[in-house]
């Protein structure tokens, strides 16, 4: 059965800076070697998180790239995907975009703003993976 994470970004550091939680969530799935799809946005966050992931933690090295920037993209751990590139299935999956990943994976992460109004499209999210029958869980961060 496939899970879904929701993380609700309520701590300060996170607050004004919320790829700063996919940074450590990345991280996380580094450490355990996880293959982990990161799906952005658009391209301006793309490229965000990819100057992040190399400046957030001087002790931290997360190998990662941007799909279709690269021919060896099957070698980093994690992978940024902007919309309309093709990328590989990862067991682990971070979502930043408005739908719900819906393709095959172990695991997807759904980071949550703070704002209240930004929360409720993943209310309606949360739902339609329960009804998918997705173990659900929800971390406050």
């Amino acid at each position: 059965m496939s899970r879904a994470d929701f993380y609700l970004i309520a701590k300060p550091r996170f607050l004004t800076e919320p790829l700063r939680l996919v940074c450590e969530l990345a991280r996380k799935a580094n450490d355990a070697g996880l293959f982990t799809l990161v799906l952005a946005r658009d391209q301006a966050q793309a490229e965000e998180l990819d100057e992040l992931l190399w400046s957030f933690d001087d002790e931290a090295y997360i190998p990662h790239q941007i799909a279709g920037e690269d021919m060896d993209e099957e070698e980093a751990l994690v992978l940024i995907a902007v919309p309309g590139t093709p990328a590989p299935a990862r067991p682990l999956v971070i979502n930043l975009r408005d739908d719900p990943y819906l393709a095959d994976c172990d695991r997807v992460l759904e980071v949550v703003p703070a704002d209240p109004e930004a929360r409720e499209p993943l209310r309606e999210r949360w739902r339609q993976y329960k009804a998918l029958g997705f173990d659900l869980n929800k971390y406050d961060m």
